[in-house]
């Protein structure tokens, strides 16, 4: 056991014990407050409802906490259990080229991770989403999904990765630049096409025929400044009983994507407000700002993977003995998060301005108290629990917890 194997288990015990102190700090405080709904929800959110979103929040955590030690297990299982060693000899043994080889080492393991954690998503969408009133998902369209997706994953992630282990063989000791200048070019290209050519292999899109709703959208898009192709409403529903909307795509492509359950559950002044929400993540340049962050994080990840894949401590402490810039790669695509974890706090706390400057936004376009009735309306329906531990808030949550949120936007009525 070198040095960095000690430091990598460290890392997976301290992380993991942090995640799971959050997790029953989290359990607690919802049990505490399970029983009293809070005084500023008190008339618009019943306590059936509330001790309906405590449970479904208590039973998400409890498969939380099964899937982190499957998560821990399957990396252990892969690294210093001598599971990537065995899916690279079975590649090798093939005789292929090292690209061919490369890129079958890396999709074979992250498939087979995703096989072994399928059970867990399996209860998931068929137990906890099924017992709480969510799914809609049949068996059959479970298996489509996760046929089409993997397909997706081959068909697009193989012509990626041989690209990349391409440019780590040939170019040089600097290959992590033009990797990375890879990387995020065809992140921007993807973020193009999702919309278009994508989502629609998943669900339909319909334009939105509501002709009164659709004409204050356009006014509201208007007085933003914003273009967009299209207003669409997405068949949420064929799936799960949540509600969403969002925006997707870039330059000329962007479309603002309603779920029919969302259009079903809100007023026009609600889903107006709940738009304008939405248009202040681009007024206020939060996509760009994301991008560029997200840009350096990887470009820093790019530099510290072409450092340690020259390393011999770095593979023999994560119990590799096939040295590539594949099982590099793939090293550092496994191991990363189990470090990241340390930064989640701080990534949690940015989001979370950011959606309070869009809800400033909202506010300045639109009244307050619809944003206000909509988010209401979307945490009773979507079982969102109001009283989270605010240390677990703190360190995941990308959106700021119900009541803190309420109280911000109720002072701008």
């Amino acid at each position: 056991m070198n040095t960095f194997t000690t430091l990598f288990l460290a890392a997976v015990t301290v992380s993991s014990g942090i995640e799971y102190w959050l997790a029953r700090r989290q359990a607690s405080h919802v049990r505490l407050h399970r029983d009293r709904v809070p005084d500023a929800f008190r008339d618009s959110v019943s306590l059936e409802d509330h001790q309906k979103a405590a449970d479904y929040t208590l039973a998400k955590g409890n498969l939380d906490n099964v899937g982190r030690i499957v998560g821990i297990a399957i990396l252990l299982g892969f690294t210093l259990g001598g599971g990537i060693d065995a899916i690279a000899a079975f590649w090798n043994g093939l005789g292929l080229g090292p690209i061919a080889t490369g890129v079958g080492i890396v999709l074979t393991t992250l498939l087979a991770s995703q096989l072994l954690e399928l059970p867990l998503n399996l209860y998931q969408t068929f137990r906890i989403e099924e017992r709480f009133g969510f799914n809609r998902t049949t068996p059959r369209q479970f298996a489509i999904d996760l046929g089409l997706q993997t397909a997706l994953s081959i068909v697009i992630g193989a012509p990626l990765l041989a690209l990349i282990l391409w440019v780590m063989d040939s170019a040089g000791a600097q290959w992590w630049i033009p990797a990375w200048a890879i990387l995020m070019a065809f992140s921007i290209l993807m973020s193009w096409a999702f919309p278009t050519f994508i989502a629609p292999l998943f669900n339909k899109f319909a334009p939105l025929t509501d002709t009164t709703l659709k004409a204050r959208i356009e006014a509201l898009l208007e007085r933003c400044g914003f273009r967009a192709q299209g207003i669409f409403v997405m068949d949420g529903s064929r799936r799960s009983g949540h509600g969403n909307a969002y925006f997707t795509g870039l330059g000329n492509n962007k479309r603002i994507v309603f779920f029919d359950t969302l259009v079903d559950s809100l007023n026009h002044d609600e889903i107006e407000a709940v738009l304008a929400h939405e248009l202040g993540h681009f007024k206020r340049h939060h996509v760009l700002k994301m991008l560029a962050g997200t840009s350096l994080v990887t470009l820093a990840g790019f530099a510290l993977l072409g450092w340690l894949s020259s390393e011999d401590w770095f593979y023999q402490g994560l119990g590799v003995r096939e040295q590539s810039h594949a099982t590099a790669l793939l090293l550092f695509i496994l191991v990363s998060p189990v470090f990241a974890v340390f930064l989640q706090p701080l990534v949690a706390y940015v989001q979370r301005r950011y959606e309070f400057e869009a809800d400033d936004f909202a506010a300045s376009q639109t009244r307050a108290r619809y944003l206000v009735h909509a988010l209401v309306k979307l945490y009773r329906e979507n079982a969102s629990t109001l009283t989270p531990d605010p240390l677990y808030a703190a360190f995941h949550y990308s959106h700021p917890p119900a009541a803190i949120r309420i109280d911000h936007l109720s002072a701008k009525i």
